[in-house]
């Protein structure tokens, strides 16, 4: 039995689009406005901040992320549009995530 010898065509046809584009287009930014009060604005340094990430994100990864990685104090408050939420809360683009010390008093 004779060997055939098999030949592949790969010459792309004209009419198939051959365009790539960066995975970055694709993804979505998200912006973040980040403040602090009281002594929080104190340690941190700074009274407000705003972030662009474009991952699910939570409460704690923003303090992360706006703090240098500072350890957040415990019982800190966390709000997410003037609404109090859990640390580990997801934030949606245009949300304003908010920091307040614990609150203290007798």
């Amino acid at each position: 039995m004779p060997n055939k010898k098999h030949t592949v065509n790969t010459k792309i046809p004209p009419t198939i689009s051959m365009t790539i584009e960066p995975l970055t287009a694709k993804l979505s930014t998200m912006s973040i406005n980040v403040q602090f009060f009281a002594s929080l604005r104190e340690s941190i340094g700074k009274q407000q901040t705003s972030i662009d990430y474009s991952d699910a994100i939570d409460v704690t990864t923003v303090w992360q992320q706006t703090t240098d990685n500072k350890i957040m104090p415990d019982n800190t408050l966390c709000a997410i549009n003037m609404e109090y939420v859990k640390k580990d809360a997801l934030v949606k683009d245009g949300d304003e995530v908010a920091f307040f010390p614990p609150v203290t008093g007798g």
